[in-house]
C-alpha cells in the first residue's frame, strides 16, 4: 500500500508538470516565440496552445502594444558650436516577433541609442536659433533614421518627441537680453509708427481745415460781393426813384415854393450845426442872403429834374454873386 500511494503521488506530480509545460495561454496583443530543441519552431498568437513537453519551450515573449521608451538627456552641439542638453521620448511597436527576437539582441537599447545618435546628427546641422523652431523637423528626422536602420529588427518607430532643450546658463542670459532688445525694438518701431501716423493725421486734418476755411472765406467774399452789388443796385434804384419823385414834385403846382422853403430850412439848420462844432470857420460873404442860396439850389434841382424827366421849367431869377470873404 505505501508503494502504491507513492506511485500515485508521483503520477499526479508528473501530470501537473506535464500540464504546466504543455498548456500555454497567450494573452491578447501578445505573441510567444517557441523554440524546439533550440531552433525556432513557431510564433504563438493570443489563445490556448499545447506544447511538446521537454522539447518545446517559450524562448521570447513579445508585447504587440505601443511602447514608450524614455530617451535620457544627452549633450548635443549645434552648427554654431553651442552645447545643448536634450532629452526625449520614443514610441515604438513590435510588428514581427520573430525578427525582434532574432534580428537584434535588444531592440529597446538599440532603438534608444540610434535615436540619440540621430538626434545629435540632426542638431549638429542647424544653429541654436533654429533648434527651438525645428522641433517637429528634428522629430521626423529621428523617426526616419531609426526606421531605415530597423527594417530587420521587427519593430516600427511610430513617433519621437523632444521633451526639453536646455542651453547653457550664459546662452540663456544672452538669449534673454536678445529677446528684451528685440521687444524694445518692436516697441520703438510701433511707437514711431504711431507718431508718424499721428503726424500724418494731423497734417491731413490741418489740410482739410485749411481747404474748408478757404472755401468758407471764398463763399463769404462771394456773398459779400453779391451783397454789396445788390446794395449798390438798390441804392441806385432808390436814388433814381427819389430823383424822379423830386422832379414830379417840382413839376406839380406849389412844388417850387415848397422846395425853396425846404432848401432854406436845411441851409439854416446845417449852418447852425457848423457853428456849434468849430470855433473857426469860413462863411460866404452873402451869409444873410438866404434867397440867393435857395435860388442856386433850386437851379441845381431843376437841372437834375430835366436830366431825369424832361419837363417845362421856369427860368430862375438871376442873383448876382457876391465875393466870399474869409473870416
Amino acid at each position: 500500500m505505501p508503494g502504491l500511494l507513492f506511485g500515485v503521488i508521483v503520477l499526479v506530480v508528473f501530470i501537473i508538470v506535464l500540464v504546466v509545460k504543455t498548456a500555454i495561454i497567450v494573452p491578447q496583443r501578445n505573441e510567444y516565440v517557441i523554440e524546439r530543441l533550440g531552433k525556432y519552431q513557431a510564433t504563438l498568437e493570443a489563445g490556448f496552445h499545447i506544447l511538446i513537453p521537454f522539447i518545446d519551450k517559450i524562448a521570447y515573449k513579445r508585447n504587440l502594444r505601443e511602447e514608450p521608451i524614455d530617451i535620457g538627456s544627452q549633450t548635443c552641439i549645434t552648427a554654431d558650436n553651442v552645447i545643448l542638453e536634450v532629452d526625449g521620448i520614443m514610441y515604438l511597436q513590435v510588428v514581427n516577433s520573430r525578427q525582434s527576437a532574432y534580428g537584434i539582441a535588444d531592440y529597446h537599447f538599440a532603438a534608444s541609442q540610434l535615436a540619440q545618435t540621430s538626434l545629435r546628427s540632426a542638431i549638429g546641422k542647424i544653429t541654436l536659433d533654429n533648434t527651438f523652431e525645428a522641433r517637429e523637423n528634428l522629430n521626423k528626422q529621428v523617426v526616419e533614421a531609426i526606421d531605415d536602420a530597423a527594417q530587420n529588427w521587427g519593430i516600427k518607430v511610430l513617433r519621437y518627441e523632444i521633451k526639453d532643450i536646455k542651453p547653457p546658463r550664459s546662452v540663456l542670459e544672452a538669449m534673454e537680453k536678445q529677446m528684451q532688445a528685440e521687444r524694445e525694438k518692436r516697441a520703438e518701431i510701433a511707437r514711431s509708427e504711431g507718431e508718424r501716423q499721428s503726424m500724418i493725421n494731423r497734417a491731413e486734418g490741418e489740410r482739410q481745415e485749411a481747404i474748408a476755411r478757404s472755401e468758407g472765406e471764398k463763399m463769404k467774399r462771394i456773398n459779400e460781393a453779391e451783397g454789396r452789388a445788390q446794395e449798390i443796385l438798390k441804392v441806385a434804384e432808390a436814388t433814381a426813384e427819389g430823383i424822379r419823385k423830386v422832379g414830379d414834385a417840382l413839376a406839380s403846382p406849389g412844388g417850387q415854393e415848397a422846395a425853396r422853403l425846404e432848401v432854406a430850412k436845411k441851409y439854416i439848420d446845417e449852418f447852425g450845426k457848423l457853428a456849434k462844432v468849430n470855433n473857426t470857420m469860413i462863411v460866404p460873404g452873402n451869409l444873410t442872403d438866404v434867397a440867393s442860396m435857395v435860388a442856386t439850389a433850386m437851379t441845381t434841382m431843376r437841372q437834375v429834374s430835366k436830366a431825369a424827366t424832361p419837363m417845362p421849367t421856369t427860368r430862375p431869377e438871376a442873383h448876382p454873386e457876391r465875393p466870399v470873404a474869409a473870416r
